[in-house]
């Protein structure tokens, strides 16, 4: 039992290993014009959604990005009120890591590994920088593979076969387990890929994986509210966004995951991609539908955080 637990979370390590590998490499290709986009075109809440979006698939990180975030408003060169729209992109963006690791290529694996480790040993920045996304994105697939094999061996200890049991059960419980765990592994992207890994192997039902999803946007938001201690008001104000549009869109679809469940499986067949899609889906329509509502939701929070 304990060489399963521990084996398991050397793959949790792998998986987060390859993301910050991988967000090196893609980070670095992009120089500093991530700060530059952020700053010059979130003029509006739309702007703001795309730039968030794009930034977000480039660098393979929300959390990164929400970090980002909070500190260019801690510095005065984005306002509170900017953010929100970026914020509401970076939820998007994020899904793009989600849809990536569901491409079973498995076979892969070994070129990945080999041509990004020796593209590593260049001295060249861009080749560097190409090694370090393919090397990362090998982990990726490495841990993927993982959380499949060790799904069963798993199962088979009683208290986590009565975990899932119970998660498969209670949906509200599951997006407890996603909140926690992903305030804990402080990625909603490594907690979507064990969850697909179990329920490719039919240990979690779809619904249920949705619900653990569902939290995962909510413990997400740790990471950018750590970051907001002690600086400025308006970075607070930030964190705090980040947490309030998460937390309304889990209540908003929470009692719709049958519906998200049912749209995913006439999508594709394969239980992994249809949670990777139901993601996809939960976070483009919760950030459209909270768009054109980005005015009272600063109103809202300037409100309930009168003291931050």
């Amino acid at each position: 039992m304990i060489e399963l637990i521990s084996l398991f979370a050397v793959y949790i390590a792998i998986f987060l290993f390859g993301m910050t590998v991988m967000r090196t490499g893609l980070y670095n290709l992009s120089g500093n014009k991530m700060k530059e986009w952020l700053v010059k075109f979130t003029g509006n809440p739309w702007k703001g959604m795309i730039v968030g979006a794009i930034i977000t698939a480039v660098i393979q990180s929300s959390s990164a990005v929400m970090i980002l975030i909070v500190g260019l408003v801690a510095t005065g060169y984005l306002t509170f009120k900017q953010s929100i729209g970026i914020i509401l992109g970076t939820n998007i963006g994020t899904t793009v890591t989600t849809e990536l690791i569901s491409f079973h290529i498995y076979e892969a694996i070994v070129p990945l590994l080999i041509i990004g480790f020796l593209c590593l040993l260049l001295q060249n920045r861009q080749l560097f920088s190409i090694g370090a996304m393919l090397f990362g994105l090998g982990c990726l697939f490495v841990a993927m593979n993982g959380f499949e094999q060790l799904a069963r061996p798993l199962a088979s200890i009683p208290a986590v076969h009565t975990f899932f049991e119970y998660t498969n059960e209670n949906g509200l419980f599951g997006v407890v387990v996603g909140t926690f765990l992903t305030a804990i592994i402080q990625s909603s992207t490594a907690t979507t890929g064990i969850i697909m890994g179990f329920i490719n192997e039919h240990l979690l039902t779809l619904n249920a994986g949705v619900a653990i999803v569902l939290g995962a946007n909510i413990g997400t938001c740790i990471t950018a509210f750590l970051a907001s201690i002690g600086a400025s008001r308006e970075a607070k104000l930030t964190a705090y966004a980040h947490i309030w549009l998460n937390v309304f869109g889990v209540l908003l679809f929470y009692p719709l995951i049958n519906s998200l469940g049912s749209v995913a499986s006439m999508l594709t067949s394969l239980p992994d991609v249809q949670l990777a899609h139901v993601s996809l889906i939960f976070n483009t329509l919760t950030s459209l539908i909270a768009l054109p509502l980005t005015g009272l939701l600063a109103a809202f929070i300037l409100k309930v955080h009168k003291k931050a």
